[in-house]
């Protein structure tokens, strides 16, 4: 199934699990869904299994959100107390859309769990209360911690998996591995059909292709990671820099953000140091999981400059991490994305895309791990295999099996959506929204469209065009707002776009310091030869002088023009 056709279903309300290999765009997806939910003016809560994983999305865990916490059985006397809680019961009433990421990790007793809780508080006996429910993940990859002495039940072996009839979108689109020889060993681990053949190709993997760029050591252990990234470090003979992290907001979501940041309270580099950035800037040329090598650190704000891989040189200046909720921003931490990189373990580098990776899987010791290291690398070119054990390229036979059920029911699915008329696809799709009392918003069903291109709510165009009529900088208007700048910057956009605001009101945006007259005829070239969809062909046009903040002010006025 396309990204595009999952897109749609998810738009019509029914529960879904999307799944899919590695690489196939789940995460992006699931961007765009919450997007259209978030313009359509339909509350949803953003969970995950895991806090790593809960970061990565700028969620909170689902035990977290649903007041379980690490209770391991639910009683009567549990599910009164948590009802009595006034937070967990105002977030679940609230919520009309829930998602779950990283669902393999999640176990079936826990999701039974919070399907109780959620019809509890909402008092409905439909499943989950009555909200549609999105699980995202692959089973292939790692599955839930057991306890000891017990045997790890899936989420697709609960209860509330059976009675929420979650129809399967299975993207077959692939995004990350480009290599014929990798895919087709990744595939035989998930149908555990691995021959003497796959460990002689993965024996052969003795060197890396890249001579300009030190690997990441993927380790199955954190002591085996800490031991290595420390000496590494500490046998630099250079310039040194600390990066301290910022934060702020609620105490106890902020203990959660530094907990699973992959980036560190306290960043010390040296020039030379291996890094791995641990967070997406599509425009700026990075993802999760980019390497990279520490060149210098920036002489006017001292921010670590690496080149990556592929020979380009980045500023990585501090980014921040949030828990957002109705678009307001409850908890933040910034820092620097990067992390040393010499080593990492398998289960941190669940969700990345590595450029070079080194794999020890001599300590493997529970399924997946195996398919998870593999699986992070693009091509056979970049990996290197120190070592693999008996366990280390099995997956769970109940997946195995059950993974062949979900395509049928992929395909299925895929089948009579396509025998639909677009009008009625349409008509189930207002109707959810009505339904979740949201406001219809045709979105986009374009995948590929950034989260900030759509419209933000229309009773927030109001504030932040008084605003900007005020004339504050849009980094202002942003702290006013307490919302990311990108959010501000598109409600700019869609203000001019809209004509509610005009030329002379956003050039009063031009920082002082810019000399907008020697800068805007070469952007306006460049707006003409590529166009004004895109900003990354004009910020490569314009030699990466002017960051994205001021070319997507020029945009705007090139609109206005």
């Amino acid at each position: 199934m396309t990204q595009a056709q999952t897109l749609e279903i998810l738009k019509t309300g029914a529960n879904v699990f999307l799944t899919g290999e590695p690489g196939a765009g789940k995460t992006y997806v699931l961007n765009q869904y919450v997007d259209w939910l978030l313009a359509s003016d339909i509350s949803v809560a953003i969970t995950a299994s895991t806090g790593i994983a809960a970061t990565h999305i700028g969620g909170i865990t689902i035990h977290s959100w649903s007041g379980i916490g690490a209770r391991d059985t639910l009683t009567q006397y549990d599910l009164d107390s948590i009802m009595t809680s006034e937070k967990t019961v105002r977030r679940v009433k609230k919520a009309r859309v829930l998602v779950i990421d990283e669902i393999s990790m999640l176990d079936g007793r826990v999701l039974d769990m919070v399907e109780s809780v959620c019809r509890g508080i909402k008092q409905s006996a439909d499943p989950f209360g009555g909200m549609q429910v999105i699980l995202v993940g692959d089973f292939f990859q790692l599955p839930p911690i057991a306890g000891r002495g017990e045997m790890s039940r899936f989420a697709f072996e609960s209860r509330a998996w059976d009675s929420a009839r979650f129809m399967v979108c299975y993207l077959t689109e692939q995004h990350r591995q480009e290599d014929e020889l990798l895919l087709g060993l990744l595939n035989s681990i998930r149908k555990n059909d691995v021959d003497e053949s796959h460990y002689t190709l993965l024996s052969e993997q003795t060197d890396i292709s890249f001579t300009d760029i030190e690997p990441t050591k993927l380790y199955t252990h954190n002591s085996d990671v800490d031991s290595m990234n420390n000496a590494r470090l500490q046998e630099l003979n250079t310039q040194k820099a600390l990066f301290t992290m910022e934060s702020k907001g609620s105490k106890p979501l902020l203990q959660g953000l530094v907990k699973n940041c992959l980036s560190p309270e306290v960043l010390e580099l040296r020039k030379e140091a291996m890094v791995m950035c641990t967070k997406n800037n599509f425009e700026t040329g990075y993802v999760n999981g980019t390497l990279g090598r520490v060149i210098d650190f920036d002489r006017e704000d001292g921010f670590p400059v690496i080149e990556t891989s592929d020979g380009r040189t980045i500023k990585m200046v501090p980014q921040s991490w949030i828990i957002e909720e109705d678009g307001k921003i409850k908890a933040e931490i910034v820092q620097v994305p990067l992390r040393l990189a010499w080593a990492i373990t398998v289960h941190k580098s669940q969700g990345m895309s590595l450029d070079a990776a080194e794999i020890d899987l001599r300590n493997a010791f529970t399924y997946g791990q195996g398919y998870v290291a593999l699986s992070r690398v693009r091509s056979l070119s970049g990996m290197k295999v120190i070592g693999l054990n008996s366990q280390a390229l099995l997956v769970d036979p109940r997946v195995v099996h059950k993974d062949e059920h979900f395509r049928e029911e992929s395909d299925d699915a895929e089948f009579v959506f396509n025998e639909m008329e677009e009008e009625e696809i349409l008509k189930m799709q207002k109707s959810f929204v009505s339904a979740s009392g949201g406001k219809w918003s045709d979105g986009t069903s374009d995948v590929r469209e950034r989260r900030t291109s759509l419209p933000p709510k229309e009773n927030t165009y109001a504030v932040t065009k008084e605003l900007v009529l005020k004339s504050m900088s849009a980094s202002d208007i942003a702290k006013e707002r307490k919302m990311a700048l990108s959010t501000i910057w598109s409600h700019i956009e869609k203000l001019a776009e809209d004509r509610e605001i005009e030329h002379t009101h956003v050039t009063n945006l031009i920082p002082s310091h810019v000399t907008w007259s020697s800068i805007y005829p070469d952007m306006s070239k460049a707006f003409e030869k590529h166009g004004t969809e895109k900003l990354k062909p004009i910020f490569e046009e314009l030699k990466e002088e002017y960051d994205y903040d001021l070319i997507r002010l020029g945009r705007i006025l090139y609109s206005l023009k």
